[in-house]
């Protein structure tokens, strides 16, 4: 399925899958390439979702991702594989421990830590979801959304688009002017298409669409926006947990917010809820935020 020559639905889904799909190059070593269409540098949530795939592959696969904790430290080449080394921390037995290196050019690009727990019953409960937001068919699809500003569609118009992305507000990418201030960020997602059950590979999945909008919410505290006129950024760390089963491709509202914003750095937050109010995941990440010219 195409949208004037752009990969959208099952189609982009499937570009997705191959992505995450690291050929293996040893016991612990993997290589991945990027999509064959893309930005200048390697997107955040590919290389965090790809260093996922490498660490999951050398856990029992009983043993589901809780957590991972990681940090960009190069821009990454995205004609260029990327190799990434797993380091077995820990097997215990309930938790396993691995921390993945990306690199590139014989240089890291990215690192991660990720803990992997076997299936425990526990303590259970969650902060109810909010009850002010509109349900994902009540607001506009990205379609939409772009086609009020051709100008600002930049990477959208050429880029493969396998999550379903909804704003409840105004994106971050609207012309300057066009945003007002608003303490939250709320985003409905889903991949857009159907994925495989396994749940290792929704857990990449999930960390992919954590990277796409999480930095929005620092600028909507400022009605401010991306690009000429507005602020440029970079991704420097993130940490996502994973709190309940869920499947990346049935709806999700990425609930975000800014604490903090100072010395050109913007903190932001978000809890990843499903339609019936289930809290699925957290996550937190701190970007570079500089001014640019219009």
């Amino acid at each position: 399925m195409t949208e004037e020559g752009v990969l959208v639905g099952q189609a982009a889904v499937d570009e997705l899958l191959h992505v995450l799909d690291l050929d293996r190059t040893g016991e612990m070593s993997f290589r991945g390439m990027s999509p064959s269409v893309g930005p200048q540098r390697v997107f955040g949530g590919q290389v965090a979702g790809q260093a996922l795939v490498a660490a999951g592959r050398t856990v029992d696969p009983e043993r589901l991702v809780h957590s991972l904790h990681g940090y960009f430290v190069r821009p990454g080449d995205p004609t260029e594989p990327i190799v990434y080394d797993v380091e077995n921390i820990r097997d215990g037995r309930s938790f396993s421990v691995r921390r993945a290196v990306a690199r590139q050019h014989d240089k890291p690009i990215f690192f991660m830590s990720a803990s992997f727990q076997v299936v425990e019953e526990g303590l259970d409960h969650h902060a109810p979801a909010p009850l002010d937001v509109p349900g994902p068919d009540e607001v506009p699809t990205m379609v939409d959304r772009l086609g009020r500003y051709p100008e600002r569609l930049g990477i959208w118009s050429i880029i493969p688009r396998p999550i379903d992305v909804r704003y409840v507000g105004e994106p971050g990418w609207v012309r300057p002017g066009d945003r007002p201030a608003e303490p939250k960020q709320r985003v409905w997602m889903r991949i857009d298409g159907k994925l495989p059950d396994d749940p290792l590979l929704h857990a990449c999945a999930l960390t992919y669409a954590s990277d796409l909008t999480l930095l929005d919410s620092v600028l909507s505290v400022h009605g401010e926006v991306w690009g000429p006129g507005g602020v440029v950024g970079a991704s420097l760390d993130h940490a996502l947990w994973f709190h309940r089963p869920f499947r990346a491709d049935e709806w999700f509202l990425y609930d975000c917010w800014s604490p903090s914003a100072s010395g050109s750095r913007g903190l932001a937050t978000g809890r990843m809820l499903t339609t019936d109010g289930r809290h699925i995941a957290s996550a937190v990440q701190e970007g570079l935020l500089r001014r640019v010219g219009g």
